[in-house]
């Protein structure tokens, strides 16, 4: 087991995870005092995903032209750069195109150091591994919200954490590339448009993955403020819900090695789905913590899921060009459930956020359930 590798990588995109948890509920709640709408707000934070959608085709190329370590580094600097003129600016317009960059500049680093892992990882301990990968990078999301406790959302202090943070990723990066793998080239090359041909229901997975944890980010600070709650709660909301993340990845990981990825992840939809159903009645009351604890774990379950299945279903340039469709349909999760949700809420009420989600539930459920019964 290549241990020192993987710290290095999983170290990279943990740090990288703390600066962007950081940004979403930070950008939600300055744009919610200026009494932006939720359907604005929830657009502006689709910039950052379709900054992944825009590059996810790139990458594969870049990473060959470039060499995955030096493409790493530099993009952990310009998305410093990106956060650097966010921060100088205060105005939802401008905000659009500098949040773009951001996720243009850091879709290369996730797709880069997920291919590295799972080229790396023995399928006899995939389900384990993939799911620490997961928990720790999940852990840093979890610090990002919860640190506005801390730092305040007002000023530059917050942003500090992420400026600091990017380049840091650099560093990581920089010490530990003699002991980083060759990316895999092996096989012939695939786009990111072929490898949707070869797994629909993945990266569909994948997709709804991404709306869920976008749509709760970016959102449910609005949602929060819609019943009533405090700054404080509903950032500390945020951080248990991407806790869960961090905490039941591993136990998701070790199911999925005894009883298969699939009969897992369907078992996260429809655990996620009763998490929508419940939020609206037991919000005000204590049972919200537990919650949206396991809430958070089953829902980026599926996603740790969907990596399984690519390191078990895929091998050499297949791999990477996975990897860069998950980065791309990620991204298109993001920037379709959070305008989505905004719209629903202001359709609707504040319940538009569980409805749309748990909407979304269903579809995969039933998909996966229909391929089930295929096989």
């Amino acid at each position: 087991m290549p241990w020192a590798a993987m710290a290095g990588i999983i170290a990279t995109v943990t740090v990288f995870a703390l600066a962007q948890g950081l940004t979403y509920p930070l950008l939600s709640f300055i744009l919610e005092r200026q009494g932006t709408t939720s359907g604005l707000i929830g657009l502006s934070a689709a910039m950052t995903p379709l900054g992944f959608i825009v590059s996810a085709p790139f990458v594969p190329a870049l990473e060959r032209r470039v060499g995955a370590a030096r493409l790493a580094i530099l993009c952990s600097i310009l998305a410093a750069l990106a956060l650097i003129a966010i921060a100088l600016t205060q105005e939802v317009w401008a905000w659009m195109p500098l949040r773009f960059l951001l996720g243009f500049f850091a879709n290369p680093l996730y797709v880069i150091s997920e291919t590295w892992l799972i080229s790396i990882t023995p399928a006899s301990r995939r389900g384990r591994i993939m799911g620490l990968y997961s928990s720790i990078v999940s852990g840093g999301f979890a610090i990002g919200p919860l640190s506005l406790g801390l730092a305040g959302t007002q000023g530059w202090p917050p942003f500090m954490i992420g400026i600091v943070a990017f380049p840091l990723c650099g560093l990581i990066v920089l010490a530990v590339v003699p002991r980083l793998p060759k990316m895999p080239h092996e096989g012939e090359a695939i786009s990111v448009g072929g490898f949707f041909a070869l797994a629909p229901l993945l990266l569909f997975a994948v997709f709804a993955a991404a709306a869920f944890e976008q749509v709760v980010i970016s959102l449910f600070a609005v949602y929060g403020v819609a019943l009533g709650s405090t700054e404080g709660r509903i950032a500390s909301l945020i951080a248990s819900f991407t806790a869960g993340n961090a905490v039941l990845q591993i136990l998701l990981g070790r199911v999925a090695e005894q009883f298969g990825s699939t009969r897992t992840m369907l078992f996260c939809v429809l655990a996620s789905l009763a998490g929508c159903l419940l939020l609206p009645s037991i919000f005000n009351s204590w049972l919200i913590w537990p919650l949206v604890f396991v809430w958070g774990g089953v829902s980026f379950g599926i996603y740790t899921m969907s990596l399984i299945q690519l390191g078990e279903r895929f091998t050499g340039q297949a791999l990477i060009a996975g990897n860069a469709a998950f980065a791309f349909v990620w991204g298109i999760g993001g920037i379709v459930g959070s305008p989505a949700t905004g719209l629903a809420m202001q359709l609707i009420g504040h319940q538009g956020l569980p409805s749309f989600l748990g909407l979304l539930c269903c579809a995969l459920a039933v998909f996966l359930m229909a391929e089930r019964r295929r096989v």
